[in-house]
């Protein structure tokens, strides 16, 4: 009984990720804006944990998707100097991942936004 209760909770577990769990995308614009970095702005969801990358600093964390949101955090992030356009993008994708976005998924297109910020992205796998 109890092996089927632990199974029962990696199912539930995988259920609650499945949605973008091993998907990869590219940032294509941050709050209306053309990525500052497009060659390096990035976000990825494993099974468990988000990460993005914005071209500067790394964040990442544990996620979940819950009622079409996804609920991020604690999120950690390096602490590099970041000055510009690149600087406002990271601080405002750190700002949409700490609340809490819906997200909207159409062919290989990414939409998360919150109430503040929005970023489009493009799928790379």
């Amino acid at each position: 009984m109890a092996g089927v209760l632990a199974l029962a909770a990696c199912a539930g577990a995988g259920a609650a990720h499945a949605p973008l769990a091993g998907t990869q995308w590219q940032i294509v614009r941050v709050d209306g804006a053309a990525s500052a970095a497009p060659d390096k702005a990035r976000i990825a969801f494993d099974a468990a944990r988000i990460s993005a990358n914005v071209g500067c600093n790394g964040m990442g964390g544990d996620y979940r998707v819950e009622g079409g949101r996804v609920i991020a955090g604690p999120l950690i992030a390096t602490q590099m100097f970041c000055d510009g356009p690149v600087w406002d993008q990271e601080q405002a994708v750190s700002a949409l991942l700490a609340g809490a976005p819906a997200f909207e998924r159409s062919g290989r297109a990414l939409r998360l936004k919150s109430a503040g910020h929005e970023v489009e992205a493009r799928r790379l796998d």
